[in-house]
């Protein structure tokens, strides 16, 4: 088993003996302005700009310049931007994709060992213009949100064990209300130091799938009916954006049950987080309703995640689709010890879809994987949506605390936890009829392996 990991933990030295050919530009001239600019404005300044919570600013020619041969070294191991995603199998469309492509990658490196050179500033494109003072990344395409929602603060102390505040908050409207998108944030640049991650479940009484109220007590228990979350924040998730004709659906009456799971960080910190709210139009009421699902990978109840120390661990958990459905996204969600998780799906008459493997996985950033609009996949009822995870508890783990301990299930960060966050929309079996009519399904299973 230890051997099959081998290739996991030598990711710098296989990516240094793999780096890509530039192709047909091999000699043409590589600069700054008119090249990798261009790339940094689309790939890496969301984060790397001033006023985040990025160790270094990479806007212009001056900031980026010293930093030459650190961004060649990461963006050889690919470790940025951070897209920890298998290109080799599964879904490869995402709306939200931040990888560089070979080619870029092959750029990026040419530019550095040519002396890093800046170019003719006629070719600098126009500055890529960011929200200022935090402002919500979603602004440009539905103005301000319409809601904004912000938690208790917390005063976080500099030295202590995690926490988990759970404040409630009143949404406050007076007529049900359609969700087009949900963006959520820590109320400050400092606050991302001590959050590890951000939940806001929609409490409220609900209405299931056969028209009926369900109570609220009942209704949050989440599952495939009730209101669930309606948003999860973490390093590498900021928005959920529904597509056309779906949404998530507030009720008058409704509360945000807040859930910030904090970290001490050596400095006091008070903070507090807020969600951005983006409505339909009043009135305009989408056919498909979206829910924020948890497909875990340890099975009911948690049970079977039991990893020794020093050793290598996989469980493997099974949620079954009770309607078709189409999934928007995949988020994986381990801690410290997790290395790897992929999401299959076993249709009802056998066959096995790899939807996607991220081989890579990294705790700093917990990705989410948006689909883009022709790859989502849309899937039977009946469907078995397997998810496996792979958990590294030895010392090749560099972001392992301890190998020599015995990890378990466990909120805190030095346990483990095992499960993928999915926007599901349910759709009906006539809709799911009419897709597949439309579309030629994809063949033959797909599976991840550790080699």
């Amino acid at each position: 088993m230890q051997a099959k990991w081998s290739s996991v933990f030598a990711l710098a030295a296989g990516a240094l003996a793999a780096i890509p050919a530039i192709g047909a530009d091999a000699s043409a001239n590589v600069t700054f302005t008119k090249d990798i600019a261009p790339v940094l404005q689309a790939k890496c300044e969301e984060c790397h700009r001033k006023g985040t919570s990025a160790p270094m600013s990479l806007v212009g020619y001056d900031e980026v310049r010293p930093w030459a041969k650190s961004i060649k070294q990461r963006v050889i191991t690919r470790n940025m931007p951070p897209w920890h995603i298998d290109k080799t199998v599964g879904i490869q469309h995402f709306s939200n994709d931040r990888s560089l492509s070979d080619d870029q990658i092959a750029m990026i490196v040419k530019w550095v060992d040519e002396g890093a050179p800046k170019g003719d500033s006629k070719d600098m494109p126009a500055a890529k213009q960011w929200p200022e003072d935090q402002g919500w990344l979603l602004a440009k395409q539905f103005g301000e949100p319409e809601l904004v929602l912000k938690s208790e603060s917390y005063t976080m102390p500099a030295h202590g064990q995690d926490v988990w505040f759970k404040p409630l908050t009143s949404v406050n409207i007076a007529e049900p209300r359609w969700v087009r998108a949900v963006e959520m944030r820590p109320g400050s640049v400092t606050g991302r130091k001590i959050m590890h991650h951000v939940l806001a479940r929609l409490q409220q009484d609900d209405i299931g799938p056969d028209g009926k109220r369900i109570a609220a007590d009942a209704a949050n228990g989440g599952g495939q009916s009730g209101p669930g979350l309606l948003m999860e924040w973490a390093v590498g998730k900021n928005y959920d954006i529904y597509r056309p004709n779906a949404g998530k659906l507030l009720l008058p009456g409704s509360s945000i049950w807040w859930e910030l799971h904090l970290h001490a960080v050596g400095e006091e910190i008070r903070d507090h987080a807020e969600l951005g709210v983006y409505l339909y139009p009043k009135g305009e009421e989408p056919k498909y309703r979206t829910r924020l699902m948890l497909f875990t990978g340890m099975g009911n109840e948690n049970r079977g995640l039991d990893i020794p120390p020093n050793s290598i661990a996989e469980t493997v958990g099974y949620t079954q689709l009770r309607s078709a459905a189409r999934l928007e996204n995949y988020q994986p969600h381990m801690h410290l010890r997790g290395k790897a998780m992929s999401m299959e799906a076993i249709l009802p008459d056998g066959t096995v879809r790899m939807l996607n493997y991220v081989d890579k996985f990294n705790f700093n950033w917990m990705n989410n994987y948006i689909y883009a609009d022709d790859a989502a996949p849309v899937l039977p009822k009946g469907t078995v949506i397997k998810i496996t995870a792979w958990y590294d508890n030895t010392s090749a783990n560099r972001n392992n605390p301890d190998p020599d301990q015995w990890v378990g299930f466990g909120d805190r960060t030095v346990d483990e936890m095992s499960h993928a966050w999915v926007n599901v929309t349910n759709i009906s079996d006539e809709d799911y009829k009419a897709w597949l009519d439309q579309h030629r399904p994809q063949r033959g299973p797909e599976r991840a392996t550790q080699q």
